[in-house]
């Protein structure tokens, strides 16, 4: 599994995303629409109410990398997981 951040986004565009995470969050809404491609994107918080993996490669899975994989997550997902601390 990538991590965003490591050569696919600027760190222009990686705030942006989080600015965007955050905000959804913040409002209590389940998802945001990605502000630099326009993708509906699910929020962490969300994405662990539901209580499992999909392996669909949601970019803010808050789930192991392991519990990921044995969902059958894309090894070439994009993956944020949850906010920075």
């Amino acid at each position: 599994m990538r991590l965003i951040g490591e050569g696919q986004r600027s760190p222009s565009e990686l705030e942006a995303l989080w600015r965007a995470h955050a905000a959804a969050v913040k409002r209590g809404k389940p998802s945001y629409v990605d502000p630099l491609d326009g993708n509906f994107v699910m929020t962490a918080p969300t994405l662990e109410a539901r209580g499992y993996c999909c392996g669909a490669g949601c970019r803010h899975c808050p789930f192991p990398p392991a519990v990921q994989a044995a969902s059958g997550r894309p090894l070439d997902a994009e993956c944020l997981g949850r906010a920075p601390a």
